[in-house]
Order: C-alpha cells, then sequence, then structure tokens
C-alpha cells in the first residue's frame, strides 16, 4: 500500500510540475530533440551502429538456424525469409517507411 501511495504522488508532482513549466518548456525540449536528431555525427553514429546490428543479426541467425534446424515452423522461416530479400533489396527503409539517412 505504501508503494502505491508513492507512486500516486509522485504521478501528482510530475503533473504539477509539468504543467507549470507549460507549453514553452515543451517546445524548447522539442526543438533540442530536433537539434540533436539532425546533428550529422549523431546520424551517422546511428546509422553506423544499425548496420552493425544488422551484421551481428546475420551472424546470430546463422547459428540459431544451425542449431535449431527444422524445428522452426514454415510460417516463421517464410517470413524470415521474405524480409531478408527486402531487406537485401536496399530499400532501406522500415516497416513505418522511415530510414535512417
Amino acid at each position: 500500500m505504501r508503494y502505491r501511495l508513492t507512486f500516486v504522488a509522485g504521478l501528482a508532482l510530475g503533473y504539477v510540475l509539468g504543467t507549470r513549466a507549460g507549453h514553452e518548456r515543451y517546445e524548447q525540449l522539442k526543438k533540442s530533440m530536433r537539434q540533436v536528431a539532425q546533428n550529422p555525427a549523431v546520424r551517422n553514429t546511428a546509422e553506423t551502429a544499425a548496420h552493425q546490428s544488422r551484421e551481428l543479426a546475420g551472424k546470430a541467425l546463422h547459428t540459431v538456424s544451425e542449431k535449431v534446424g527444422d524445428r522452426v515452423p514454415d510460417s516463421v522461416t517464410n517470413r524470415v525469409r521474405s524480409l531478408r530479400e527486402r531487406n537485401a533489396a536496399g530499400s532501406g527503409e522500415d516497416d513505418w517507411g522511415t530510414s535512417n539517412t
């Protein structure tokens, strides 16, 4: 019960402080985040991380497929195959139509 009261008190305090900060603070944070997201160094780092994660995922897929073999359902196998073919085509976009570049 004490933890619930602490949680509710935290929510109330956050709400009050958030409403006092107002719309100006929200806009300031939004502008700062936009500047960070448009920074070339940040974009290059994000692209490098995405590329490395794709490589590691490919290695993991190979290792898992060797160990699991034919025990994976066909629906999963077909979905993974179609995703890999689509990504190999070089569209660079994810399911939401966004890309790192």
